[in-house]
């Protein structure tokens, strides 16, 4: 399982990457179409004073109950553990073990 201060870290900066999605994707969007050099520049500091929390490329998937960083499967949310033990004892619907 994962450190507490870890699974709340990871919260915190979802949480600010949902605050400033609109903001950061304008100021983007208006350096692709602006053509000057300076306003560009100007932009970009805008876009630098943002928190660095709140770029999604900071974001990190966790398991959703033990808050595993690895072995994350994205269709569940969960770990290949916890996967595992819930297909096994039936709680994840239409997921079964394969036979062949």
């Amino acid at each position: 399982m994962a450190n507490k201060a870890m699974i709340q870290r990871e919260t915190k900066r979802q949480r600010l990457v949902m605050k400033y999605a609109t903001k950061r994707a304008s100021l983007k969007e208006q350096i692709r179409q602006t053509s000057s050099l300076r306003e560009k520049l100007a932009l970009h500091r805008k876009l630098q004073q943002l928190p660095k929390n709140s770029s999604a490329v900071r974001l990190h998937n966790r398991c959703t109950v033990t808050g595993r960083p690895k072995g994350y499967y994205r269709d569940f949310g969960l770990s290949r553990h916890v996967l595992r033990e819930m297909a096994h004892e039936g709680l994840l619907p239409g997921v079964q073990k394969s036979s062949w």
